[in-house]
This record gives C-alpha cells, sequence and structure tokens, in this order.
C-alpha cells in the first residue's frame, strides 16, 4: 500500500500536468487566425457549467456530467489539441488518448474511476456521456458566436460542426438561438 506522500506525490504531479491546459490553444481556432483563442481548459469549464445547468433539464445526473466535462480532455495535457485537420485517424487519436489519461492519472486513487469515466465520454457509452458529448459542440458554438463578434469574420465550419453533432431537442433549440444571434443586430 502506497504511503500518503505518495499519494499526495502524485496528486501534486497530476494538478501539475493538468495545468497545462490553461495554456494549451485550442487548435481549431489557432488554425484559422482566431487572435487570442481560448485554452483546453477555458472549454472544459464552460463545458463543466453548461453540464450544471443543462444536466438537471435533460434529467440526467448533473455529477457525473460535471465530473466528466472536466477530465473529457485531460489528455491533451499530453498531446496537445488534436483536430480532424490533422488527418488522425479516430481510432488512433482514441488509443492515443487513452494512452496519454492512463499515464497522467496513474498512481492516483481515483485513476481507474476517473479513467472509466473518460472512457464512458469517450465512447458515448451513457445518456450522460452522450450528452456531455454534445454539449462540447455546443460550447463551440457559443465560442463561435463570440469570436465573430468579435473579430467579425464567420466561423461556419465551427458551426456547421456544432449543428451535425446536436441530437437532444433543447441543445438544437439553444444551438438555432445562437445561430439566430449571428445575424442579429448588438
Amino acid at each position: 500500500m502506497a504511503n500518503a506522500g505518495d499519494s499526495i506525490d502524485t496528486l501534486i504531479r497530476v494538478v501539475e500536468e493538468s495545468g497545462r491546459l490553461k495554456t494549451l490553444r485550442r487548435a481549431g481556432w489557432v488554425r484559422v487566425g482566431v487572435p487570442g483563442p481560448e485554452s483546453v481548459a477555458d472549454h472544459s469549464f464552460r463545458v463543466a457549467l453548461l453540464a450544471l445547468l443543462l444536466g438537471p433539464r435533460l434529467g440526467l445526473d448533473v455529477d457525473t456530467m460535471i465530473r466528466m466535462a472536466l477530465v473529457h480532455d485531460l489528455g491533451e495535457a499530453r498531446l496537445g489539441d488534436i483536430t480532424p485537420a490533422d488527418r488522425i485517424s479516430k481510432a488512433e487519436k482514441s488509443r492515443d488518448e487513452a494512452a496519454a489519461f492512463g499515464e497522467i492519472v496513474d498512481g492516483l486513487p481515483e485513476g481507474p474511476a476517473l479513467f472509466d469515466l473518460w472512457r464512458e465520454y469517450e465512447t458515448g457509452a451513457t445518456p450522460e456521456a452522450r450528452a456531455v458529448r454534445q454539449l462540447d459542440k455546443l460550447e463551440m458554438a457559443f465560442q463561435a458566436l463570440a469570436y465573430e463578434r468579435a473579430h467579425g469574420h464567420p466561423l461556419d465550419e465551427f458551426w456547421a460542426s456544432a449543428r451535425a453533432a446536436l441530437t437532444d431537442p433543447l441543445l438544437v433549440e439553444i444551438f438555432d438561438r445562437l445561430a439566430g444571434a449571428r445575424a442579429a443586430p448588438r
């Protein structure tokens, strides 16, 4: 059995490593030249906030959704933000993220449970996971609207990607309202 000091050292290592997400810029926004794009941590925070606010309206386990939202991109602390533009297969991306995530949480008492939570998200195995996957895309639409308002150039590919991922009627309604705000004067 590991001693308490080892457990604390492991916790410190994991929290420090997760801190990389605070400076890791979201690659899609970088690719299209958005000035000062959000970090992966910024994105994960707002996905978690959406889970907190929308989970009850969806009738789902909010605690699970928030935890899932907080860890869904943790593997990127080691891999970076891989997007479809990187032309890496979904299977390879999933395998690499699983390995990175597992290495990050290795040694934490809750590491296996966190890995299971990440895997649940990755595979969309539960209603909560499917909802968080949709919230991940809905958050992107919120961010696209903010960048369009701030910088004045359309980000249609991000809107299309977000809309294609949404199936829940409430999330589609929110998306439609956001999309309607694109053309509305402020």
